[in-house]
């Protein structure tokens, strides 16, 4: 059934919204079926501030929002009265559904003191104290949304441009947020930087967005990193999108019918023989188009995080997130020969140590890292081509994720291995997942380091629960694995850092 359209512009919307929260109490019967989305477009700021796409922008959201099954409330060049009104609308109507939650945002935003604002055409900031006071923070709309007790929330903030409020705001650009519990967070481009508004009816961004949104039986993440390769690769990287997430649970804007489509860890199985063909057809390749070829095909395949690795330098991005307060950014160290790095390894249920091992880094090139000679070989994007044990791994194994490191991150990898000197093949798979940011103690110091955690298997029978904790800089400084044999063999050990020492720079 078409879902209702209720826009706000104007000094009669009180009485819209008194009108669609009757067509609400109508339409939202089924709890797990509940879609309402907040679109706002502001473009009509006075002086030169004014904007040329927010209002087509929110127009062409509005309308495809409305074709997949969501009510939507419109406010077009709102005040932060208008803009408030309508999130206490759309909290309410929400409210004891379990239903989805989506705000999108066209117009200026801006951030200050570690968080975002988006700012109604009737703002006028001269300094830091008029933000709060006269623009809405995002803040409120995701806690509007908890409150209601939304089952899944999706914030979409098209809201970069450069900001001509000067002095109001502390820094270019939006600030990084962690995506609280059940949200997708999207920002049009990586926070600490500015969006094009478009040279065309809508903005880079949203053009993109509403393309992808449209295609059937997509899943929530496979839209936006879609669109991520798109702007980047229009842009010249010039712009790249930005996604926090902590869903748990698929969602498709377009939903398919439940009999077709398969869990995700099924379809990408079935789906590795093709994409692995297609890998080895271009993994030589030095041309960036067709990596973004690849990627735009499998957006969340097995060897996607490989594929965006040999993407990363091949086209190098020209912007970068700034960090969550508190955090280091992301540096990615440079490998440098002579760098040499010590580990133990000890028996995770005793504790007892049961060797030691000192990888120095004896080459490297624009892909490959070599310790020891050769005896171990990475990816520059911190993949292991050839471990300790001698097994070679073809695509290689993803075990860092590429370019930003940020929570809720989440990327698979699947890979053929082979132990040459045993004539040994087989497969393994690997999930992983950002969960964390904390200090980790070993016997080569304390550090701050982000914690991945991944669910391995492999063909011939281990299955593992693997902890890694890596710094910002790109160091491995903690490996904790408990794992299994097929025939329930216990196969869990730990390694930790003991020292670093880097090569002569």
């Amino acid at each position: 059934m078409p879902r209702p359209i209720f826009r706000i512009r104007s000094s009669l919307h009180i009485g819209l919204v008194a009108l669609a929260l009757a067509g609400f109490s109508a339409a939202a019967q089924a709890p797990l079926d509940v879609r309402i989305a907040l679109v706002i477009g502001n473009a009509s700021y006075p002086g030169g501030a004014a904007l040329s796409n927010p209002l087509n922008d929110a127009q062409a959201m509005g309308a495809l929002l409305r074709k997949v099954g969501f009510t939507v409330v419109e406010v077009r060049d709102g005040s932060r009265a208008q803009m408030n009104d309508a999130l206490e609308l759309v909290s309410a109507a929400l409210r004891g559904k379990q239903g989805v939650g989506m705000l999108y945002y066209a117009g200026h935003g801006l951030q200050l003191d570690w968080r975002n604002y988006m700012v109604p055409v009737d703002a006028t900031l001269r300094t830091a104290a008029d933000v709060p006071a006269q623009s809405v923070d995002v803040s409120s709309v995701i806690a509007g949304f908890k409150a209601a007790g939304n089952r899944m929330n999706i914030v979409v903030l098209d809201a970069c441009r450069d900001n001509p409020f000067q002095g109001a705001g502390t820094s270019k650009g939006l600030a990084q947020q962690d995506a609280p519990p059940g949200t997708f967070l999207a920002y049009a481009t990586a926070p600490g930087n500015v969006a094009d508004d478009g040279e065309g009816g809508n903005g880079l961004y949203t053009g993109f967005l509403v393309q992808e949104l449209a295609k059937p039986a997509t899943r929530i993440e496979d839209v936006f990193k879609r669109v991520r390769l798109q702007v980047r690769q229009k842009s010249g990287g010039r712009q790249i999108p930005w996604e926090s997430t902590s869903l748990e649970d698929d969602f498709f804007f377009n939903e398919p019918k439940p009999a077709s489509v398969a869990p995700l860890e099924k379809a990408r199985e079935a789906a590795f023989p093709q994409e692995k063909a297609d890998w080895d057809k271009i993994k030589a390749s030095r041309v960036a188009g067709d990596f973004y070829e690849f990627l735009n095909k499998y957006p969340s395949g097995l060897i996607s995080e490989t594929a965006q690795d040999k993407l990363q330098r091949l086209d190098v991005a020209k912007v970068a997130a700034t960090p969550v307060q508190g955090r280091d950014a992301i540096t990615r160290r440079t490998i440098r020969v002579g760098d040499t790095t010590e580990y133990v390894y000890r028996d995770l249920l005793t504790q007892l140590e049961q060797k030691r091992e000192t990888l120095k880094v004896t080459s490297v090139t624009d892909e490959l890292i070599e310790f020891n000679g050769g005896k171990v070989v990475w990816t520059v994007g911190g993949a292991t081509v050839k471990n300790d044990q001698g097994l070679e791994f073809d695509p290689p194994v993803q075990t860092l994720p590429v370019g930003e490191i940020q929570l809720g991150k989440r990327w698979a990898t699947r890979s053929n291995f082979l132990v040459p000197n045993r004539n040994v093949r087989g497969w393994t798979e690997e999930d992983s997942f950002v969960v964390g940011y904390e200090e980790v103690e070993v016997p080569a110091g304390r550090f701050k380091a982000w914690r991945i955690d991944t669910k391995m298997r492999t063909e011939l029978g281990l299955f593992a629960q693997i902890t890694n904790w890596v710094t910002s800089d790109g160091r491995l400084v903690k490996y904790v694995r408990k794992g299994r044999t097929r025939d329930g063999r216990d196969a869990s050990w730990m390694r930790e850092m003991t020292r670093f020492e880097p090569g002569p720079g």
